[in-house]
């Protein structure tokens, strides 16, 4: 990979990405030393300032240790929560992820739903909706942004105490609410300012963006969630198998 003069991502950050991911993949080895300053700044055609710059920013991410003489170690590791597909196994995982994970709230109150909360939760112009932005963590390291919408009589039953320690799936149950069904969608975001240092990256780090809606055995829409995870410490697995005739034309996800 050769970094590209980007107006909107540094060449230093562009090397930052490239090596937390061989990181990541265990490129280096769990306690493996990375390449000198040296050595990578002609892998990566750049001065060793820049890579210096890069190498720093993967230490204050925890991910390296620097040693004066004995030249810079692997000492991070991601946090991988494989998830499986199937809206049985998606409730579920968020129940178990609430139940082992720890979540700060950053923001509550009530307010008049934006256009897209709106449509997704089917809600009048006039409508209000809970609003609580929090941020995941898992042994203290945080991973994922949460900004999550209720409508006002469901959101009203619950204070920010309980959105930052009960899972949403138990807060629901609790409002007597049957789930019924969720619909996700999967795209990519850039770290801004407030997520950056909510989740302790830099501005403009690539992160996974997932849109939920949960819908009561109805069909109403009774949460929307909008999620941003730092993807070298979170990874969403589903499981695929061959459909269609003889085994060979399409992919269908597994149910569990």
């Amino acid at each position: 990979m050769t970094p590209t003069q980007d107006i909107v991502t540094p060449l230093y950050h562009q090397i930052t990405l490239v090596l937390r991911q061989r990181i990541e993949a265990g490129y280096y080895g769990p306690d493996g030393r990375i390449p000198s300053e040296q050595d990578l700044a002609r892998e990566f055609n750049v001065s060793r300032i820049t890579v210096a710059r890069a190498i720093n920013d993967l230490a204050q991410a925890g991910l390296v240790e620097r040693r004066r003489g004995a030249g810079t170690r692997v000492v991070g590791s991601a946090l991988s929560r494989p998830v499986n597909a199937g809206i049985g196994s998606l409730l579920q995982s968020l129940n178990d992820m609430g139940s082992r994970t720890q979540v700060k709230v950053l923001e509550f109150g009530f307010t008049a739903p934006s256009p897209d909360v709106q449509a997704a939760l089917d809600l009048d112009a006039d409508a209000r909706v809970q609003r609580a932005v929090r941020v995941r963590s898992y042994k203290g390291e945080p991973f994922s942004h949460l900004t999550s919408f209720l409508p006002d009589d469901i959101g009203s039953q619950f204070d920010a105490d309980d959105m930052g320690k009960h899972p949403i799936m138990d807060l629901l149950k609790r409002a007597g609410i049957n789930v019924g069904s969720a619909e996700q969608s999967f795209s990519a975001a850039l770290a801004d300012p407030q997520t950056g240092a909510a989740l302790d990256v830099v501005v403009g780090t690539p992160l996974l963006a997932i849109d939920r809606v949960i819908r009561d055995d109805s069909g109403r829409g009774v949460e929307f969630l909008k999620i941003l995870y730092r993807t070298d410490r979170y990874q969403y697995q589903m499981t695929l198998d061959a459909a269609g005739e003889n085994g060979a034309n399409t992919w269908s996800t597994t149910e569990n």
